[in-house]
């Protein structure tokens, strides 16, 4: 059931047969949730970290208008809300962008990680801090980045994550989000990313048909995107 956590932990550092056992043992049962649905409400305060197994979630905050920014993109092997361990308050909402499956773990597991396995408590550590790196790169890609780059570099940090958990098929992808929650996540509207996507296809680094992106010119699109994975800290070694 946790393939896709180990996986994501595995392409960090080596996980040893004891913590591989450890995180089996602490994984509660899954549940399904349905698109459009919180996994994670903002205010409130979870017992649990949540995993997501399967599916995409995305992070979100609602202005005083109604209007939504998607503020992150999460996929199966994360751990969507790990941080409200020490943090308590959820300070957004964690929303099912499709149906997802996904399990808890109770922060009173967390605690005793914490004290008796230190070398397990740096990698979940590092996954919270891969999420701080995600948001800079956001960040630039808003401020700084065309939307052509901005979309390009998020096709391209989709594809590498979803890679390390084997959730691609050659150099194509499952992508459920419709143009609106696309839109949503550069922050622009559904006529400035249709704008943007005929300008993308005709570099013809990429196709998105319905549910699937597939990738036509990966050093294209890196280009395009000024794509740099280092700050997915792929590279096993010892954390």
């Amino acid at each position: 059931m946790i393939e896709a956590l180990l996986l994501n932990l595995q392409s960090h550092d080596v996980l040893t047969a004891n913590e591989i056992d450890l995180l089996k043992s602490i994984v509660g049962r899954d549940r399904i949730v349905a698109a459009g649905e919180d996994l994670v409400s903002e205010g409130s305060r979870p017992t649990a970290s949540t995993l997501l197994l399967d599916g995409f979630a995305a992070r979100y905050k609602l202005l005083e208008d109604g209007r939504r920014q998607i503020t992150a993109l999460q996929v199966p092997g994360d751990f969507i809300d790990l941080h409200a361990f020490p943090l308590k308050i959820m300070d957004h909402g964690i929303l099912a962008m499709s149906g997802c499956r996904v399990a808890c773990v109770d922060h009173s597991d967390l605690q005793a990680i914490t004290t008796t396995h230190p070398h397990l408590t740096r990698l979940l550590w590092l996954d919270t801090l891969i999420d701080g790196a995600i948001h800079r790169e956001w960040i630039v890609a808003m401020g700084r980045r065309s939307k052509q780059a901005h979309l390009a570099h998020l096709i391209c940090e989709l594809y590498v994550r979803l890679r390390k958990v084997r959730r691609t098929n050659g150099s194509s992808f499952q992508f459920p989000l419709t143009q609106t929650a696309m839109a949503d996540v550069l922050g622009v509207s559904l006529v400035h990313l249709n704008k943007t996507l005929q300008s993308l296809r005709k570099e013809r680094a990429f196709t998105w048909e319905g549910r699937v992106i597939t990738i036509l010119d990966w050093t294209k699109l890196q280009a395009i995107a000024g794509f740099d994975p280092v700050y997915l800290a792929l590279t096993v070694e010892p954390r």
